[in-house]
């Protein structure tokens, strides 16, 4: 079921975005060859602590999991873009890292993803990023009253296509509200014009993701993790939208970008 929010809720929304805003810049900045895939989940886990919010994925078990997730973030890494599980893993230099994070604060939720390269950078990594940010953008910008579900899908697809991407439909954007997840569904392909008409009060999840050279995927062996079938590397960028009458509203907009360390690899690396 679709629900729409009241002006006054969505306001109440504002704080659980400029959390997760902070907690995904700060997990960014801490993001560092030799980090532990372990330690960014501590620090998500006591920022949340700190913060009083409760984490959306530690008991997280829909029918794609094969288990609670039993963890607070999402670390995705090279070939994995998406549910990444946090494991024993030190980042390596030129690392391709997704986190995302999603809390409740108040009993309203947000939702962020956001990709970086840890040291030395690939070119053809940060082109990826590139993409994903720029399709996120569109489709935040096509995120108007009005307008359909539709242009949202049609206007981050053109960008991928545009960069000669494969696009994958099997998740993507999403409702959000008291619950992580809910209606409606907001592929990152589809036709313009089509779909629920987006209506002040909607508050969803934009959530483009895309990979190298492929748009197909398997679930990895932890029963979560999704990854690239020909080992291609991927990038994710999310953000939480509130439909307002005055146009699309980024509930979690960083108050500033991440402070990234590293470098550009030589191009023919």
């Amino acid at each position: 079921m679709i629900e729409l929010r009241t002006p006054t809720q969505v306001d109440e929304m504002r704080a659980a975005g400029r959390f997760v805003a902070d907690v995904v810049t700060a997990l960014a900045e801490a993001a560092d060859v030799g980090v532990n895939l372990l330690e960014l989940d501590a620090l998500a886990h006591r920022m949340i602590r700190e913060r009083g919010a409760e984490s959306c994925y530690i008991d997280y078990h829909p029918s794609f999991g094969a288990s609670p997730f039993g963890k607070v973030l999402c670390t995705s890494v090279n070939d994995a873009v998406l549910h990444g599980l946090p494991r024993d893993y030190v980042l390596q230099d030129g690392d391709l890292l997704s986190v995302d994070f999603a809390a409740s604060v108040d009993g309203w939720v947000s939702d962020s993803a956001y990709s970086l390269v840890v040291g030395t950078a690939r070119p053809e990594d940060l082109a990826l990023i590139d993409t994903t940010q720029r399709a996120l953008e569109a489709g935040i910008s096509a995120a108007q009253p009005g307008g359909k579900i539709g242009d949202i899908s049609h206007a981050i697809a053109s960008v991928a296509r545009e960069a000669g991407l494969r696009i994958n439909t099997q998740f993507g954007g999403h409702g959000v509200g008291r619950t992580m997840h809910g209606d409606p569904h907001i592929p990152n392909d589809g036709r313009p014009g089509r779909g629920y008409t987006l209506k002040p009060g909607l508050v969803i999840a934009i959530e483009p993701w895309f990979l190298h050279t492929t748009d197909e995927i398997f679930t990895d062996a932890d029963g979560w993790t999704i990854r690239s079938l020909d080992g291609s590397r991927g990038a994710h960028m999310e953000h939480t939208v509130a439909i307002t009458e005055d146009g699309s509203l980024v509930l979690t907009a960083r108050e500033r970008e991440p402070v990234l360390r590293g470098g550009l690899a030589p191009a023919q690396a």
